[in-house]
C-alpha cells in the first residue's frame, strides 16, 4: 500500500512528465512554422537612410606633427649625495615597571597512571645477501631487422592544408 506521500509525489511526477511531452510536442511544431514561414517570405530589401536620423560623424584629421630638430642635452644626475647635517639622537625608551599582580595558584595536574604494554613482537631477521642464490641469466634476444617500407604520395585534396613534410628518421 502506498503512502500518502508516495502517492502525491507518483502525481507530481507524472504531471511534470505531461508538461515535458507538451513543451516538446509544441516546439516541434513551432520549429516546423518558423522554416516554412523562412522558405516562403520574399528577401528583405536593404536599408534605406532613416530620416532624421543623423549619419555617423567622420573622425577629425589629425595634424601630423612636424620633425623636431635636436633636442637639449639631459642635465648629468649627481652620482654623489650631499652630507646631511646633525641628526638628533634617538630618545631613549621609557622603561614601564609592570604593576605587581599576584595571580591564583596553578591547579595541580593529575598525574596518569603507568601502564603496562605488552612486549612489541620481533621482527624476522633478513638473511644476509650472500646466502641468496645468484640470479638467472637473462638470455639476449635479437630481433629480425624491420623491412623497408615506402608508402604512396599523399594525394592533396582542395580546401585541406597540407601537413609539414616531416624530417627523415635517422639511421
Amino acid at each position: 500500500m502506498q503512502t500518502p506521500m508516495a502517492a502525491s509525489s507518483a502525481s507530481g511526477l507524472l504531471a511534470t512528465a505531461a508538461l515535458v511531452v507538451a513543451l516538446m510536442l509544441s516546439g516541434t511544431t513551432t520549429t516546423l512554422a518558423a522554416r516554412h514561414l523562412a522558405d516562403t517570405t520574399p528577401a528583405a530589401a536593404p536599408a534605406a537612410v532613416v530620416l532624421g536620423i543623423p549619419a555617423v560623424p567622420k573622425p577629425p584629421v589629425v595634424p601630423t606633427v612636424p620633425a623636431v630638430g635636436a633636442l637639449p642635452p639631459i642635465a648629468a644626475v649627481p652620482t654623489t649625495v650631499p652630507a646631511v647635517g646633525a641628526v638628533p639622537p634617538i630618545p631613549a625608551e621609557p622603561t614601564v615597571v609592570p604593576a605587581a599582580t599576584t595571580l591564583p595558584p596553578m591547579p595541580s595536574v593529575p598525574a596518569v597512571p603507568a601502564a603496562t604494554l605488552p612486549p612489541m613482537p620481533k621482527v624476522p631477521a633478513v638473511p644476509n645477501a650472500a646466502a641468496l642464490p645468484p640470479m638467472p641469466a637473462v638470455p639476449k634476444v635479437t630481433l629480425p631487422p624491420m623491412p623497408k617500407v615506402t608508402l604512396p604520395p599523399m594525394p592533396s585534396i582542395p580546401g585541406v592544408p597540407m601537413p609539414f613534410l616531416a624530417p627523415p628518421p635517422s639511421a
